[in-house]
C-alpha cells in the first residue's frame, strides 16, 4: 500500500513502515496526508499478522508540522472550517496513540509542531543525535491544542507547558532527559537500534501487549477521550479564526516578523 505522501510496507515478520514521503515539504501535513495516515493506522489496526509498527520519514526532516499552503487555507477559514480540519487531526493522532500495536518513531531528523506529536503518539521513539524538536505552534498565534494531551502524557505538565509557551528548540539529547525521546544514537546506527527494539517487541506476546497498551493508557494524565479530543479541536478552532493566528500565519508565509513580535529581537 502506498501512494505519494504515505509509503507503507509490511515485511515477513509483520512489522509495519509506515513513511512520510514528503520530503520536498519537510514532510509536513496537509488534508491528504492527514487522511492517509489516519486510514494506514486503521488498516493495519486491523491486520492480525502485523505485530508492530515504525512510524519514520524521508528526507532530512522527519515533521516540520502543518504545510504552508494548509496554514493559508486555515488562516482564511471560518472557525466551522477549522473545526473540521482540526478534528481531522485529533481523529489521526487518535489512531496512532490508539494503537493496539507498539508504535516505534523513528525520528532521523527535525520535528516541529504537530511533528512532536507524532512523536509523542509513539509508544517508543528513537531518535538520530542531530534531531531537534520544537512546539513552535505559539510562535504562528495560535497553541498546540490537539497534541496538547500527548504532549503532557509524554513529559509530564511542567515540561509541556514550557515546551508550548516558549516554542523553543530543543537538542535529542535534552529531549532524552525529559522523555519525549528514548534513545538517541549517530544517524548511521538509527536502523540498527530500531531492529534491535524490534526484536525486544517481537519476542513479547502480541495479546499481552495489546493488553498494556491498554491498562497503561489509563495511567498518567488520563484516557485521551472522544470529549477530550473534541475540546482541543474546538480549542484551536477558535483560535485559529482570531486576529493573531491569521498574523501568525500570515507573518510566517511573508518570512516576516508577526506584529506582536518585540522590537530588536
Amino acid at each position: 500500500m502506498s501512494d505519494t505522501a504515505l509509503d507503507v510496507q509490511v515485511d515477513a515478520r509483520g512489522v509495519a513502515f509506515v513513511t512520510l514521503d514528503r520530503p520536498d515539504v519537510l514532510n509536513a501535513f496537509d488534508e491528504a496526508l492527514i487522511a492517509e495516515i489516519s486510514r494506514a493506522f486503521l488498516i493495519l489496526e486491523a491486520r492480525a499478522e502485523v505485530r508492530a509498527i515504525v512510524l519514520g520519514a524521508r528526507g532530512r526532516v522527519f515533521c516540520a508540522g502543518a504545510d504552508i499552503a494548509w496554514m493559508r487555507r486555515a488562516a482564511a477559514n471560518s472557525r466551522e472550517d477549522n473545526l473540521v480540519d482540526a478534528r481531522r487531526f485529533a481523529g489521526m493522532m487518535h489512531a496512532i496513540h490508539s494503537s493496539t500495536k507498539p508504535v516505534v518513531a523513528r525520528v532521523q531528523g527535525g520535528a516541529y509542531g504537530g511533528g512532536v506529536g507524532l512523536v509523542c503518539a509513539a509508544d517508543i521513539v528513537i531518535a538520530a543525535d542531530h534531531a531537534t524538536f520544537s512546539v513552535s505552534e505559539a510562535k504562528l498565534g495560535i497553541l498546540p491544542a490537539v497534541i496538547g494531551p500527548y504532549l503532557t502524557d509524554a513529559v509530564g505538565l511542567r515540561q509541556a507547558r514550557r515546551l508550548a509557551l516558549s516554542a523553543a528548540s530543543i537538542t535529542a539529547a535534552e529531549a532524552l532527559a525529559i522523555g519525549l525521546v528514548h534513545e538517541v544514537v549517530p544517524e548511521p546506527q538509527l536502523d540498527a537500534a530500531i531492529e534491535k527494539t524490534l526484536g525486544d517487541l517481537l519476542r513479547c506476546g502480541p495479546q499481552a501487549q495489546a493488553e498494556i497498551k491498554k491498562l497503561f493508557g489509563t495511567f498518567g494524565v488520563g484516557p485521551i477521550s472522544e470529549d477530550v479530543r473534541e475540546r482541543t479541536a474546538r480549542t484551536i478552532a477558535n483560535v485559529r479564526a482570531g486576529t493573531e493566528a491569521k498574523e501568525g500565519f500570515s507573518a510566517f508565509v511573508d518570512k516576516r516578523k508577526p506584529a506582536w513580535t518585540v522590537s530588536g529581537e
